[in-house]
């Protein structure tokens, strides 16, 4: 018995990334940075973050950099922006400060952990402050 062309091909979801970090995920750096940084730093920290350039890096590196493990698929987060990215929603550059002991993911740890689970080698859309 002949298949059809693609009937049994799995599906994959493809992420779309916004053209620029949604306004609040500033605020969202800003909260998670408080609890590592003194106010003064925090300022500093958000105002390069919002003056660096929109670049790209691999989710795995990323996560590398910081030190950590990416959320599994049925992570609330995860699955949370793994519904908009279903439904073709474009979801938020990622916001990370470089340091030069390691990276720290200001904003988008979930957006990251998706995009890995996904393709550990994609490339996300990021400032890097």
């Amino acid at each position: 018995m002949a298949k059809e062309s693609g009937s049994t091909a799995e599906r994959t979801v493809q992420i779309k990334w916004a053209a620029d970090v949604a306004e609040h995920d500033y605020d969202a750096a800003a909260a998670y940075l408080s609890l590592r940084l003194g106010e003064d730093a925090v300022a500093k920290a958000v105002s390069r973050l919002r003056k660096a350039t929109l670049t790209t890096r691999r989710a795995n590196d990323i996560l590398r950099a910081a030190g950590l493990t990416a959320a599994a698929l049925d992570d609330p987060g995860v699955m949370k922006d793994l519904v908009k990215a279903v439904e073709g929603a474009a979801l938020s550059p990622v916001l990370v400060l470089g340091a030069k002991k390691g990276a720290d993911i200001a904003d988008g740890f979930h957006r990251i952990s998706l995009a890995y689970r996904l393709d550990p080698f994609g490339e996300i859309p990021l400032r890097l402050g």
